[in-house]
């Protein structure tokens, strides 16, 4: 297969991967409004062409707190990425060094922060969530400190979990009951089980509190999902973390301005805009449609970064356009990482990349800086 998009990705992702774990990575909550939402309010978007421009010298180029990168993506974190493909963490991590731009590495992911660290030669990012236990909040913190990790990004958006029709279906549970149908459908894909059930990591959440007799045990995943979520987190908590962690911090799961100007104002960095890809909740209006109201409650006084519905590299110049930094992007590597592993994350990420620079050519700019409202009809 011919590979152009990244629905192309998708495509073979879904061939390789059992139904429960595609379902899993590519489904959403309720009735998939708010995820349907996300990419229907960035094709409403359209562009401004403008010809006779000397376009030659194109370069997506920029900076995120002080750090150069090579296009305006971030790859975000994915709590399903070690089961998308074997070390995939690792292997998404080493795409993203070699294209320039950096990865945030989730709380739940298979592969424990001092693993990646060991594996990669760049810093990576850390995505971190705060449960009732402060000890086993700070010891992550440290722990991202302690890696090199430039920046912290402060999940706030899933209090709580409720399952998901797809999930529910399909019989996946919290801690994995496996059923006889999973088995089949196993058998039914040996190259994913091989990959990653036969010669893959134990199924366990690595990222646990450092101790001084046990700095990476492991904990089962009902453990970890019980001491990562509180519900009754409050703007107290954000006032801790900053606390504790020297370096930038990003809030992500905003999706209002009056929640941004609490986030800066409680000491945030950055805030992402994002509904966590509709996969928590459904029935939020799209991260591309309350973005402008909320880089105006920011008023530049943080970084704002954008997640959530982005398919094209024409997306992220829209979500530039209308004020973002940069922007996170999650299925659309993921599914690069589960067809073709850390080739198709690079795949997926250049694909992107030159979406990105023919629009810059069409719309008659040579840089992400010069890129904003007046590109947009």
């Amino acid at each position: 297969m011919n590979i152009a998009n990244i629905d192309d990705l998708r495509r073979l992702a879904e061939k390789r991967l059992p139904r429960v774990v595609f379902d899993f990575m590519h489904g959403g909550s309720g009735d998939d409004l708010t995820v349907r939402a996300n990419c229907a309010d960035f094709a409403s978007l359209c562009f401004r062409p403008k010809v006779l421009v000397d376009v030659a010298q194109r370069s997506l180029a920029t900076t995120v707190f002080g750090v150069a990168q090579t296009s305006p993506i971030i790859l975000s974190p994915v709590g399903s990425i070690g089961l998308l493909a074997r070390h995939g963490a690792i292997k998404a991590a080493r795409a993203a060094e070699s294209c320039g731009v950096p990865l945030c590495l989730s709380t739940v992911a298979r592969t424990s922060i001092e693993q990646l660290r060991e594996a990669t030669e760049k810093p990576f990012w850390f995505q971190f969530c705060l449960g009732k236990d402060r000890e086993f909040g700070r010891a992550l913190i440290e722990r991202a400190q302690n890696a090199g990790c430039p920046v912290l990004v402060y999940a706030v958006d899933s209090p709580i979990v409720a399952p998901r029709d797809r999930d529910v279906h399909n019989g996946l549970s919290f801690p994995p009951k496996f059923r006889f149908s999973h088995v089949l459908d196993a058998l039914r894909h040996p190259a994913w089980a091989y990959d990653v059930v036969l010669m893959g990591p134990p199924m366990n959440i690595r990222n646990i509190p450092a101790t001084a007799d046990s700095p990476a045990r492991d904990v089962r995943v009902q453990e970890i999902s019980a001491r990562m979520r509180h519900a009754s987190n409050t703007w107290s908590d954000l006032d801790w973390v900053r606390s504790v962690w020297k370096g930038p911090l990003v809030i992500k799961g905003i999706l209002t301005p009056e929640d941004a100007r609490l986030a800066v104002e409680h000491g945030a960095d950055g805030i992402s805009v994002s509904n966590h890809g509709g996969m928590l909740f459904d029935g939020t209006p799209s991260t591309i449609s309350m973005l402008p109201s909320i880089v105006e409650a920011v008023d530049k006084r943080a970084r704002v970064f954008l997640d959530g519905g982005i398919r094209r590299g024409q997306d992220v110049i829209k979500a530039i356009a209308l004020g973002a930094d940069a922007c996170l992007i999650g299925r659309a590597y993921a599914y690069g990482l589960a067809a073709q592993g850390e080739a198709g994350v690079v795949r997926a990420i250049r694909i992107l990349e030159a979406e990105m620079s023919l629009t810059l050519a069409m719309v008659g700019r040579n840089s992400i800086a010069e890129i904003d409202r007046s590109v947009l009809m």
